[in-house]
């Protein structure tokens, strides 16, 4: 949903100065300005992230979700995974999963500002996908806790992200032919490709979409239609016995004989062969 833009705010301005639509961040106060998205990389934010709000144990995911959990904040990955109210306003906690999409003309020491401090407010994985050059995605991850200070000493103080700081270096970096994790986020792994190449994103979508249903993918598909397609002949089967027994096949037995497995319905016709009677 797209809002009349409001005047450039001055510095320093607080979130709550910033309206939905309007092109700006927030980075300790400073607005960080931000450009429409080229072609390549539209196409594969609107793709990735399809693959990652399908996944069978994702709650909710967004597209450019304002994530303010201080005044002087206000950050907007292109795709966050995680617990996103469907509630108009920012949100103040920020997902545990954030992607962004890096292409030519990418300004890298604020997108390092941006890996910074949403790491830094709770986020888990950044996950970076390079469009330009080799494609790659570059795993940002959350340190892990320090061990708890003695209770005489006070907590150090947040050391504020400086601009001029030294770039983070990942993680780890993951190729095509790799997959991603987010455990606790994610169940299933993500291919590097499916989050910007269409033709994998939709094969992993379509398994995720499976999984929502309770099939393991498309075999499992594929395998209970077969499974299903002989329990029906099975079931003609039965039905022609009894008809040349001259056993009464009643709207109960139908009904019975319908919710029976094969190894009811095979249970049923050796008994009529054995017994020539219903069972």
């Amino acid at each position: 949903m797209k809002y009349p833009m409001s005047a450039p705010p001055h510095h320093p301005v607080t979130a709550d100065q910033i309206r939905p639509g309007d092109p700006y961040e927030l980075s300790e106060g400073r607005p960080v300005e931000l450009m429409p998205t080229g072609r390549r990389g539209a196409r594969s934010n609107l793709v990735g992230g399809g693959v990652l709000e399908t996944d069978p144990a994702v709650e909710a995911a967004g597209v450019d979700l304002g994530v303010s959990p201080r005044p002087d904040m206000l950050r907007a990955p292109d795709i966050a995974v995680g617990p996103i109210a469907d509630e108009p306003g920012w949100a103040t906690t920020a997902p545990p999963l954030a992607v962004e999409y890096a292409d030519t003309g990418q300004d890298e020491a604020e997108l390092q500002r941006k890996i910074g401090e949403l790491l830094a407010a709770g986020t888990r994985w950044i996950w970076v996908v390079r469009l330009h050059g080799a494609r790659r995605v570059e795993v940002y991850e959350a340190a892990p806790p320090a061990p708890a200070a003695p209770e005489r000493e006070a907590p150090a103080p947040p050391v504020p992200l400086a601009r001029g700081r030294k770039l983070q270096q990942p993680a780890r970096v993951a190729l095509p032919g790799e997959a991603l994790e987010a455990p606790g986020v994610l169940k299933n792994p993500v291919p590097v490709e499916a989050l910007y190449d269409r033709e994998a994103a939709h094969e992993a979508t379509l398994r995720n979409l499976l999984q929502r249903k309770g099939y393991a993918g498309l075999d499992a598909v594929l395998e209970a239609g077969r499974l299903e397609g002989r329990n029906e002949a099975l079931r003609g089967g039965v039905r022609d016995l009894c008809e040349l027994l001259g056993i009464p096949l009643s709207p109960e037995r139908n009904t019975a004989l319908e919710a029976m497995d094969e190894a009811g319905i095979l249970a049923v016709r050796d008994h009529l062969k054995r017994e020539r009677r219903w069972p």
